[in-house]
């Protein structure tokens, strides 16, 4: 399966292009509080429709260390949904690389 990056337009396969978003694109998952539950909510939002997601990171309002301990880890489930959306609504990654 070959994905194109939707910020840079670097082709490469799935697990690749997974590491690739996390590690080059990280700035583009948002970071909120959520008001009432106090949690700190994770979003990702589609470069090509506007479609966008929040995870909430519970720990967070435990532990404060907790965003910047696992910022890879969380910008790897927040590109792992943009992944599985692009695939999904957008026809990426079929074919070949």
């Amino acid at each position: 399966m070959s994905f194109t990056c939707p910020y840079c337009g670097l082709r490469a396969d799935r697990g690749t292009m997974h590491a690739h978003l996390a590690g080059v694109h990280g700035d583009q998952i948002t970071f909120s509080l959520h008001e009432r539950s106090g949690y700190t909510l994770a979003t990702v939002t589609c470069p090509l429709c506007s479609a966008s997601w929040e995870q909430p990171i519970r720990k967070a309002r435990r532990d404060p260390r907790f965003l910047e301990e696992y910022a890879y880890e969380i910008r790897l489930v927040l590109f792992d949904l943009l992944l599985h959306h692009l695939r999904g609504e957008h026809g990426e990654g079929g074919g070949e690389q």
